[in-house]
């Protein structure tokens, strides 16, 4: 970059040497709020409209958020109709409470009272800045004059709060923002916030609402922290506040003051989904309830089915949910990787095998089937992936459990196709990559013809076994061959004698079902030693459960032949 960073006024950390928080752990999901409404909202280039707010609404209280900031009915007429069809409409469940934005200046808290009238609860928020460039800049006031404003704004508040409870019954709570907080000297903010519950009577029994907003990212999540620490500890009459946060993310770490906020002693987090809002948006709802719900901790919200949420998101706000979102981006549960893939592979299988009541797959931090993405593909195949990649797109796609010995070869002829045609390769094209090299291979040998049969016609383990056939050798006449063996498999290589196959040894077999039911087909892996000493895999599938194996045979012979 050109140089020019001096110009650059850095943040000044506080000195406080009585912080807790970086030993604590997060136990308990916080309250929350969201903001996609009026935050959300106001940032968009198209402003949601009637149906697409309702839409939203209804989602967020699906979701499970008990308090909703619907928006700033003073700011617009827009605004200011949507807030009354929600009232009038019926659509806010009594277990919700709905939440205004008000600056404290008259005119707009009346008009705000007069678009909540009917609610039944409702959160009137307001706030006036503090921090020490904006009374430079844009108000040129100090402290006192400040602390003026917020407090005439909290009286009036008062009063007609009051009077809207006595006339309809409505329970009205009350929130106030030193906005700019991360920009307030920490002292004059706990003094003004003390002011404002005064005034407002705040106690143990009507708790105020105290939000502390990094309006504007500007610092390290460490010193907002250790700002809501000292906020928290020098704030008289704690009792009565519930402290609350309102993360922007200029610094791209929206998520993580919330979290430290959180350790510092915070109880509420405003945010949105998908961290929309101003500039680089507003903590996300969605990354803050699932990082928790990773670490054992119910979030109190509902993310099971996160496609329907995206869907609804991206068609109201027209945004689009990037590929790489946590939790909700198209790409985060997969892997294109070869040591990741081989990784998951085994994690899947260690789960399937142990039986753990953990989750425990290497580079999924959480359970894809928990948010509803359980059908979409967590290892997709390019020239970067490996063995045990093609292995779990064969097991997951197909029901193809391969010998792990068998890996190598066929991860190679996956990769070599992909780096040839330059692309991700489809699990069906892995699926007809292995039937053409394993299954589909007819020549230079193909059985006809078969049948097996013991001695005395009765089953007896010592009984040899007959075998009984007919093969071609490239297209020619069918020749019968015959021969007798410990088992099918031994039987089957002494009739092959006959037709001069010889040399080759039986080093492994294995075999499983692909299907249930009536139609269950059997597949076989066979791995032979050619006569020049090198191992050779076939692959054979039948409904007949003697056949399979033979199959598996001639794909392996076959294979060495053509090699």
């Amino acid at each position: 970059m050109k140089k020019g960073f001096e110009k650059y006024i850095p943040f000044e950390p506080i000195t406080f040497e009585e912080r807790t928080w970086p030993s604590k752990r997060i136990e308990k999901h916080p309250i929350w709020c969201s903001v996609d409404l009026r935050d959300g909202n106001q940032a968009l280039i198209d402003p949601m409209n009637l149906e697409e707010k309702l839409e939203m609404f209804h989602l967020l209280c699906d979701i499970g958020v008990k308090e909703i900031e619907v928006g700033f009915p003073s700011a617009s007429e827009t605004e200011y109709e949507i807030l009354r069809e929600l009232i009038e409409g019926g659509h806010i469940p009594d277990d919700v409470t709905i939440q205004v934005l008000v600056q404290a200046r008259e005119h707009l808290i009346k008009k705000t009272f007069e678009a909540i009238h009917g609610a039944k609860n409702v959160i009137v928020h307001f706030y006036n800045s503090t921090s020490t460039l904006q009374r430079k800049v844009v108000f040129k006031k100090d402290m006192a004059g400040i602390t003026e404003i917020a407090l005439e704004g909290a009286k009036l508040i008062k009063k007609l709060g009051d009077e809207a409870a006595a006339q309809t019954g409505c329970n009205i709570r009350y929130e106030y923002s030193p906005e700019s907080f991360m920009g307030t000297e920490p002292e004059f903010a706990v003094a003004i916030c003390h002011e404002v519950m005064k005034v407002m009577g705040a106690d143990e029994k009507n708790k105020i609402i105290l939000n502390l907003p990094s309006t504007v990212e500007n610092t390290t999540p460490n010193a907002f922290a250790d700002l809501v620490e000292y906020f928290c500890k020098n704030l008289p009459m704690r009792e009565a506040a519930i402290i609350s946060m309102h993360p922007h993310n200029d610094r791209g770490t929206g998520v993580a003051t919330a979290e430290l906020g959180l350790l510092a002693g915070a109880d509420r987090v405003e945010g949105t989904l998908f961290g929309n809002g101003e500039r680089t948006g507003n903590a996300d709802l969605i990354t803050l309830a699932l990082n928790m719900y990773t670490q054992a901790i119910d979030p109190g919200l509902d993310f099971s089915n996160i496609n329907k949420i995206k869907e609804v998101y991206e068609r109201t706000t027209r945004m689009q949910v990037h590929e790489r979102h946590p939790y909700a981006g198209e790409l985060v549960f997969t892997a294109f990787s070869g040591s990741h893939q081989d990784a998951i592979n085994k994690g899947e299988t260690y789960m399937r095998d142990s039986k753990s009541e953990y989750w425990e797959v290497p580079y999924l931090p959480i359970d894809p089937a928990d948010l509803g993405r359980e059908y979409e593909p967590i290892i997709r195949i390019n020239s970067q992936s490996g063995k045990g990649g093609v292995a779990f797109v064969m097991s997951t796609a197909y029901g193809y459990n391969l010998p792990k010995a068998m890996h190598p070869g066929f991860g190679k002829i996956v990769q070599d196709y992909c780096d040839a045609a330059g692309r991700e390769v489809l699990a069906n094209e892995v699926f007809d990559l292995f039937a053409q090299e394993y299954i589909n291979v007819d020549a230079p040998y193909k059985l006809v013809r078969h049948k097996f049969y013991e001695e005395s016609g009765i089953y007896d383990e010592s009984q040899k076994v007959h075998f009984e056939g007919e093969i071609k050798h490239n297209g020619q006449e069918p020749v019968e061959i015959s021969g007798t063996g410990n088992g099918p498999i031994d039987a089957f290589f002494q009739a092959l004698s006959q037709v001069d196959i010889t040399g080759y040894e039986f080093v492994n077999y294995s075999e499983h079902a692909i299907s249930v039911g009536s139609d269950a087909k059997a597949v076989s892996y066979i791995e032979l030693k050619t006569p020049k000493g090198k191992t050779v895999f076939g692959v054979g599938r039948s409904h007949n459960i003697n056949y399979a194996p033979m199959r598996g045979i001639l794909s392996a012979i076959n294979r060495s032949l053509k090699a």
